[in-house]
């Protein structure tokens, strides 16, 4: 039984790193040295809001399927 949570977690885990990835485009070096556009807000529409949503819902299914493997451990 463990072993199909951790084929499964480690699928969620490859969907969530793709995930995180493509919501990073458009971010240059400057945000990492603290030169981003921080006075405007923008907000997610269409494939954005999707993305960002998928993103939750992976980070959600991937906790609770560690949740689930470290109580089932035998």
């Amino acid at each position: 039984m463990t072993g199909y949570l951790r084929i499964v977690q480690m699928i969620i885990s490859i969907c969530l790193i793709a995930a995180i990835l493509l919501q990073v485009k458009g971010q240059g070096l400057g945000g990492i040295f603290g030169g981003s556009d921080s006075g405007i807000y923008k907000t997610r529409r269409g494939a954005e809001r999707t993305l960002f949503n998928l993103t939750v819902v992976l980070v959600v299914l991937f906790f609770l399927f560690a949740l689930a493997s470290v109580i089932l451990q035998p």
